[in-house]
């Protein structure tokens, strides 16, 4: 058996973070990384399709410890990927990652106040188990193993070739052909220019619109600032300006949407001219940031259709064909290619199971503490960043709690920290762990996920200000976190077995 004070799971953005976090706070914290892949990377290493990039500056999406260095700000994959690398390698995290465990399940014993960690090895898939005081869960949110494709009627009479996103084939040659790119998000919106410039034609094609920002790919004043100043002043500076700048932006599409969607739109209509139908193509029906926003830097997508080598069409699919797809309306799109990148399948904690004292844990029948820990769990923190901002924010956050939740238990000799909902909290009302955000790939599966309550801490604000107050400066003790070595946990067993009844 293997003991370590620390696992983490996932060698991912996060996971790399939270093991330069715990070395940095926790020097004397023994601790692994389990990863089922191969490389460190996580998203970064996993896509590879044409153009991969974020769709967030690196400036938030970076580390608050390690400052971004390239011209771009809106960086591509293997930029983001060597980074990620570089942050394992310039900590010496490396050597505590073991690649190909992929965590299949985690098991709580409140008697000996630890997990055992079981993971898959190799290619046999052989058991290999761990153990920890302290369970953090970095392993995103959305599943490697599949992807989700609708059904689409006449799939299989399509002659030529399907490809998703998340598979790309290496061998995939497109040059010279007909593209159609089904889908409207981030993914699509990212393919369309960087295949466009060897493609016969490339269409997106999409049910309805999503909201669409330019922004140059490279920040003048955050490269400037670095000419001038100190490195890691200049990135404070330029990670500070950019937080502030888009929770301004957020607020106001909460309380102005009409005004910030006129705003979007013409900025739309500036880049595509006086006679393009814009009302049809990139007028969605929802407010802005209720579903997330898609960003293309230095206008890209605007410049392959200005260009005529893409074009967007908006209509439902009837079917696939031999030679293309048929649309509702009746026209037909020819293709040699079709990519579907319809979205993510999400789940919950990386897809592992999780029980404790023997009892299977069931996540939609608890809250969520301060959208990282779960009521009734103890000593299991998952990273789940910001679908309103970049992920990393919020990474760093969680990385630095789980810190001072570890000094703490030490300082006070308790070998366990679990939330409990207090006498007030019992009847607060539930709320989804995502709210007020209506994007597909999230909605489809918010019932397997924990609730939110009405109030703090039983909140997943999605608010970096907010989280800041709440996770890096309000009382580790607060009534509802108790630290303990495990004697109250019986009489709080009620958590779990009564849950079903709260959350119906």
């Amino acid at each position: 058996m293997n003991h370590f004070d620390v696992v983490i799971v996932g060698a991912g953005l996060s996971g790399i973070g939270a093991a330069y976090h715990l070395q940095d706070r926790c020097p004397g914290k023994t601790y692994a990384i389990l990863e089922g892949r191969t490389e460190v990377g996580g998203t970064w290493d996993l896509f590879r399709y044409p153009g991969i990039r974020s769709d967030s500056d690196m400036y938030t999406l970076g580390y608050s410890f390690k400052p971004w260095r390239e011209a771009k700000a809106i960086a591509d994959g293997p930029a983001i990927l060597k980074y990620v690398n570089e942050t394992a390698d310039e900590n010496h995290i490396r050597q505590h990652i073991r690649f190909n465990h992929l965590v299949k399940s985690a098991a709580w014993s409140t008697a000996d106040a630890c997990w055992t960690v079981t993971a898959a090895t190799g290619d046999q898939g052989d058991l290999v188990q761990f153990q920890c005081n302290m369970l953090l869960m970095c392993s995103g949110y959305y599943s490697y193993k599949s992807a989700h494709t609708p059904e689409f009627d006449g799939l299989e009479d399509f002659q030529g070739k399907i490809v998703h996103p998340q598979f790309w084939p290496k061998d995939l040659d497109y040059k010279g052909k007909k593209v159609i790119v089904i889908g409207s998000g981030a993914t699509a919106m990212t393919l369309i220019p960087a295949m466009a410039k060897e493609t016969a034609a490339i269409t997106m094609l999409q049910r309805s619109p999503t909201y669409v920002v330019s922004s140059p790919a490279e920040d003048k004043i955050a490269n400037t600032l670095r000419k001038y100043l100190p490195e890691k002043v200049a990135y404070s500076i330029s990670r500070f300006q950019k937080t502030l700048l888009q929770g301004i932006l957020y607020k106001r599409t909460r309380t102005q949407p009409k005004k910030i969607k006129a705003w979007l739109l013409n900025m739309v209509r500036k880049e595509l001219g006086p006679d393009y139908d814009v009302a049809k193509h990139f007028t969605p029906t929802y407010n802005p940031w209720d579903q997330r926003m898609c960003l293309v830097p230095d206008g890209d997508l605007f410049g392959a259709i200005r260009s005529g080598k893409a074009k967007v069409v908006t209509d439902h699919i009837d079917r696939f064909t031999p030679t293309g797809i048929k649309l509702q309306s009746g026209d037909e799109l020819e293709a040699d290619i079709i990519v579907t990148a319809t979205g993510l399948n999400l789940e919950v904690l990386g897809g592992a199971t999780f029980t404790i004292d023997g009892e299977a844990v069931d996540f939609a029948k608890t809250f969520t503490y301060k959208g990282m820990m779960y009521s009734g769990i103890p000593n299991l923190v998952q990273t789940f960043g910001y679908v309103n901002a970049s992920w990393t924010l919020r990474a760093d956050l969680t990385s630095e709690y789980v810190c001072r939740l570890i000094n703490q238990m030490d300082a006070t000799g308790t070998r366990q920290c679990t939330p409990h909902l207090r006498a007030e909290d019992q009847n607060m009302q539930q709320r989804p762990w995502i709210d007020d955000f209506s994007a597909g790939y999230m909605t489809r599966v918010m019932h397997l996920f924990p609730k939110q309550g009405d109030h703090i801490p039983w909140q997943n604000t999605q608010n970096y200000k907010l989280d800041k107050k709440m996770i890096r400066h309000a009382p580790l003790e607060d009534g509802a976190l108790i630290f303990d070595n495990g004697e109250s946990m019986a009489s709080h067993q009620a958590e779990l077995v009564n849950a079903p009844d709260r959350a119906a």
